[in-house]
């Protein structure tokens, strides 16, 4: 059996669509959370000095979206062929695309820049994601990719309070096959059993 132990924060963010894809496959996990005041600590022990970080079998791996494409390939949550799985890097590396943004505004340490850049977020930006998005959700069968769930819809979904936190609303509210994708996501048994078990954190 394979030993898995995830480092991170005390929260979803990054970490989150790592847990959900071990949760889906089953995997028995060590979910090593850490507090913010002992990252100094922590920082030089990890490979490039971030997190989260993936040990499998003692051997250390950080860069959330690898360790994600690692555990796909694991678990059966793949594209059918190189076609779908470069429209599932695409979808993931655009909803990281999104976070960035949301996150720009979110960690914006000026007080009048911050509330500059809110309404343009808001109204613009979280708008041109997420109605694409919900259109290519449409287009694949209720999917981001393929009529079938891939590891892009877990990414989506994991990621989903922590984009809210942020964003301070409920960035999907208005579109409904993004909702209904949500649904599918969290009714997957061994998702639920994640979802209901986990620490909980606003973020």
């Amino acid at each position: 059996m394979v030993n898995y132990k995830l480092t991170y924060f005390p929260v979803k963010a990054l970490g989150e669509p790592i847990r959900f894809l071990l949760s889906y496959g089953g995997a028995e996990f060590e979910d090593d959370r850490f507090e913010r005041e002992n990252w100094p600590k922590i920082k030089p022990t990890m490979p490039f000095g971030q997190v989260p970080v993936l040990e499998i079998d003692g051997k250390k791996m950080h860069q959330s979206t690898a360790i994600c494409r690692y555990l796909a390939k694991q678990y059966g949550l793949l594209g059918k062929d190189d076609w779908e799985n470069l429209e599932i890097d695409a979808a993931v590396d655009t909803i990281h695309d999104l976070r960035t943004k949301i996150a720009s505004y979110a960690y914006e340490s000026h007080a009048e820049a911050k509330e500059a850049k809110y309404e343009p977020l808001v109204k613009e930006t979280i708008p041109y994601y997420l109605e694409r998005l919900d259109a290519q959700v449409k287009r694949n069968g209720g999917y981001l990719v393929g009529g079938k769930l891939t590891w892009a819809d877990l990414v989506f979904v994991a990621l989903l309070d922590y984009l809210n936190f942020m964003a301070k609303f409920d960035i999907i509210e208005k579109y409904g096959n993004l909702k209904a994708l949500k649904e599918k996501v969290l009714a997957v048994p061994k998702i639920k059993a994640w979802v209901d078990k986990r620490p909980q954190s606003d973020a």
